[in-house]
């Protein structure tokens, strides 16, 4: 059974979750479904938006209930922690599924967004921030970075950011096999990078990433 998010309510455990149940086919934007019927157990999805280099990315997570405290524990994209002030005070949310994106940390999943902060309002759901960060991921701010490593790459070469982030998406989202072709000069600079370095995939991937594909400059920056 799939549900969709319309609210969550912490406030009172005996009120529980109030959803709006609905079919949720394959083209939606956000989706969550009840896991062993409970709704202290839940698993939501994210898709990445068209015509952006997180299309075909498909982003998981599983929220569990706890009292006073949903704190989600997730397997692919984000982990939202709704404390008991909810929905007076927001949610702690983070990238868990690795993204190349300005306002979203490529080490640690932390995002800049402002509702998540001073904006704010008791009138908002969880609904609206996994939608509001969604058009994050169409709408970069790198004026107000998370990662100032991306954002400059996103400001100065912005097809190659496009590139990169493509990749990131393929690699960590499940992103659209037709983006494969593309990835294989990447693939060939990180395998070499590996070889070279004696690193796993990943720390050769951020190397070259932050240091815009140059082989050389990604060395450099990865010797002691």
């Amino acid at each position: 059974m799939h549900e969709r998010f319309d609210d969550l309510d912490v406030g009172d455990e005996g009120r529980g979750l109030a959803f709006r149940q609905s079919h949720v086919g394959l083209d939606e934007l956000i989706a969550i479904e009840l896991v062993n019927n409970s709704l202290l157990d839940l698993r939501g999805r994210i898709t990445g938006p068209p015509d952006t280099p997180y299309e075909g990315g498909l982003f998981h997570l599983e929220i569990k209930g706890e009292r006073g405290l949903r704190q989600s524990c997730v397997t692919l994209s984000i982990v939202v922690a709704v404390p008991e002030t909810y929905p007076f005070n927001p949610p702690k949310v983070r990238f868990v599924t690795k993204v190349w994106h300005p306002n979203i940390s490529s080490v640690t999943g932390a995002i800049c967004l402002d509702i998540l902060k001073d904006q704010w309002a008791a009138a908002m759901t969880i609904r609206t921030v996994l939608l509001s960060l969604q058009a994050l991921l169409a709408a970069a701010e790198a004026d107000d970075p998370q990662d100032a490593v991306v954002a400059k790459q996103y400001k100065e070469n912005p097809e190659l950011f496009r590139q990169t982030a493509r990749h990131w998406t393929y690699m960590y989202a499940s992103g659209r096999r037709e983006d494969r072709g593309h990835c294989q000069d990447f693939d060939a600079k990180i395998r070499r990078l590996q070889e070279v370095m004696r690193i796993d995939e990943h720390k050769a991937l951020v190397a070259l990433s932050s240091n815009n594909w140059e082989l050389e400059r990604a060395t450099q920056a990865l010797l002691p």
